[in-house]
This record gives C-alpha cells, structure tokens and sequence, in this order.
C-alpha cells in the first residue's frame, strides 16, 4: 500500500472533492494515512476526522522560520512513513519536504504549463493576456519545491464573461479535481516513469 499525506492550507473546503475522491474511491494500492493542515480549526481537518482518517494541524506560527516548519512536516511524514504526498492548496514553501521525498509529491498548477510558470496568479494572468484555452497541470514537484515533471493536464475553455472567480472555480471543478486523483492512481499503480526530466506514462 502507497501510504499517502495530504497537504492542505487554510479551510481546505474548496479541495474537499479532491479529499472525498481520496476517501471514497477505490485506488489500487493506495492508503490516506493522514492529513495535515496549517489551521487547528479548519475544515478539511473537520472533514477528515469525520472519515477517520488521523489529521494534524501544524501551525506556522509556531515556527520561527519558514525552513524550521518545514523541517517539522518532513519529521511528521517520515515518523509516519508516508511514501507520497498530496498538494491539496497547500500554500507553504515546501522547503527541505521537497528534497527528501524527492519525485514523490504530486500536486496541481492552475494553468497549462510551460504557461504562466512562476506566475503569483495564473488565473489573472491568463484574463489579462487575453488567452483563449487554460487549464490545470498534475505533476511531480522538483528539488526546489516548485512545478516539475508533468504528469496530466486538463484544457478549460475562456469564457467571454469569465471573471477571475469563475474562470477559477472552473479550473478546479473541470480540470484539478479530475487530473490530481487520476495522476495519484497513476503513481499507485507504479506507471509513472521519468525520463531526462520528463514523465512517461507506462501501459497497464
């Protein structure tokens, strides 16, 4: 069994399908050992409780240093023995977590990458640009934390009357929540291969 960490930020009920994918789907090889979240109170922490899934709140203000915090859930993740890790809206740097679980964090970009890589808000950028297609990618992050190795994307068509709330919910309901539990069973079910960088996906 692949044992699986999710990581989540602030109230987490905007991921919550992605989480209920988790909980209740039948992914080969696949065990939610946990949830960790930034808040005490928030409401994934409550969602996976009512599952009986374990879920910890580790707070950042607790910590006097970005680095320090993330060497604390790295601590949590390997004391737990979690073999991948799930970006689910977490909004911390991933600091030293990226480099010792190194091809084993899956998370999402809202956007079709190469575009708008390294954006602070790929969704406004895309408006602003005028684009006509955007989407969401799942991937493996690299070293350093940030977007790596694609492993899914999903294309979402612009709307002429999108604004940047709708065409971001969009991106989620049409594209994220779909590609992040496919790439998950992908990686359960050991088809995930990198090859100079790139991910190539193997034949069941």
């Amino acid at each position: 069994m692949i044992r699986t960490a999710v990581l989540v930020s602030g109230a987490g009920a905007r991921r919550q399908t992605i989480l209920d994918s988790m909980y209740f789907n039948e992914i080969p090889n696949f065990e939610l050992t946990a949830v960790i979240c930034t808040e005490q109170d928030a409401y994934a922490m409550r969602r996976a409780r009512n599952a009986k899934v374990p879920a910890f709140a580790v707070e950042p203000e607790n910590f006097p240093t970005k680095l320090s915090y993330s060497m604390a859930i790295s601590a949590k993740l390997k004391d737990m023995d979690i073999d991948l890790v799930v970006l689910a809206g977490y909004k911390m740097p991933l600091g030293v977590i990226s480099s010792q679980f190194r091809n084993r964090i899956i998370g999402t970009f809202p956007a079709l990458i190469p575009a708008c890589e390294g954006e602070e808000n790929p969704v406004r950028a895309v408006l602003e640009r005028g684009s006509k297609v955007t989407g969401a990618t799942a991937y493996l992050a690299d070293v350093d934390g940030h977007v790596g190795p694609v492993i899914l994307q999903q294309a979402v068509n612009i709307l002429p009357g999108d604004t940047e709330r709708t065409l971001a919910q969009r991106i989620m309901e049409e594209a994220e929540w779909k590609i992040l539990p496919k790439a998950i069973i992908l990686y359960c079910q050991n088809r995930i291969e990198i090859h100079g960088g790139r991910i190539v996906i193997k034949e069941q």
